[in-house]
């Protein structure tokens, strides 16, 4: 189930499903208001955007209320999460699932985000997008991340990232799939238990902020995902931005988990993750990795109509 795009004019509903939005914050997502609505758009805050009731976010309930109403809402065309965080995932017993089935929409954002567009996805079938926050609009040095999802969102574009972007190849091969991940720390919470993603025959996208993580902890991930068996499962990995000050790059640590024992394909590109270079990838949506290819992955089906 694909969502409709996006036009000039429409109206765009801004949510907090992570932390709060607080000091600095609040004049960020102010500026990043003011630079949406001078491209053409309208912006609307969800009801509880500046809520901190639980001194570290606002309460699951009142994070799923903003969301579902933003869903229901009918002059709202897409939902735009405000920033990351640590604790998306509080909202999934109080989503409503059905709601969010019979009102098709985009919803956008990235790092503790994918947790909630992966999941939305798995519950609904609605294709959700891994793209730059709200609040990342104003806090970017570059509109390279706002621009790629204008193309995506408004232009229905199926180009990822821009012309002349690297992709290095780290295990040759092709492979199809749809596509499921996002920050690495967030879907690795995601392979066991209630809430559980379905990795079957998916390829699997990842990055990771290494400011935050360090290469152990990186692996410890990385191998709490093999030892669940899902790598038994995709068919292809797609990796992005990781940098931390040791200067071990992130195929370093895939490869040693991955090592031979797998033959899927592994391409890397520095055009998603904790970035300026934030493309927007379709969650849902069937994609091509093809390693003899310059551009080493292609969309394979429309994400918006």
């Amino acid at each position: 189930m694909i969502p409709n795009r996006l036009k000039m004019g429409d109206t765009i509903g801004v949510v907090a499903p992570c932390n709060p939005i607080i000091g600095d914050n609040i004049e960020e997502l102010e500026r990043a208001k003011q630079i949406v609505e001078k491209s053409g758009f309208k912006v609307k805050y969800s009801k509880h955007i500046y809520a901190n009731t639980n001194r570290y976010s606002s309460t699951p309930q009142e994070k799923a209320e903003d969301i579902n109403e933003m869903f229901q809402d009918e002059e709202v065309k897409m939902i735009w999460c405000a920033k990351g965080g640590e604790n998306s995932n509080t909202t999934f017993e109080f989503l409503d699932y059905e709601t969010i089935k019979q009102n098709p929409k985009i919803i956008c954002g990235y790092s503790d985000v994918a947790s909630l567009t992966n999941m939305i996805t798995q519950k609904t079938g609605l294709v959700t997008f891994n793209g730059t926050n709200f609040k990342t609009i104003a806090t970017d040095e570059t509109d390279y991340s706002y621009q790629e999802a204008l193309k995506r969102l408004v232009e229905g574009s199926l180009e990822i990232g821009k012309d002349g972007e690297e992709y290095i190849t780290i295990k040759e091969g092709q492979a199809q799939g749809e596509l499921i991940g996002g920050n690495l720390s967030i879907i690795r919470g995601m392979v066991a238990g209630k809430y559980k993603l379905n990795f079957e025959n998916k390829i699997l996208f990842l990055e990771e902020f290494g400011l935050e993580t360090s290469p152990a902890l990186a692996s410890n991930y990385l191998y709490y995902m093999k030892q669940n068996g899902i790598f038994d499962k995709i068919t292809g990995m797609w990796i992005g931005s990781y940098y931390h000050q040791s200067k071990i790059r992130f195929e370093q640590i895939i490869l040693d988990v991955i090592g031979k024992q797998y033959s899927f394909p592994i391409i890397q590109s520095n055009n998603f993750g904790h970035i300026e270079t934030k493309t927007v990838i379709p969650v849902g949506c069937k994609a091509k990795i093809d390693t003899k290819q310059n551009r080493k992955i292609e969309l394979i089906e429309k994400c918006v109509k």
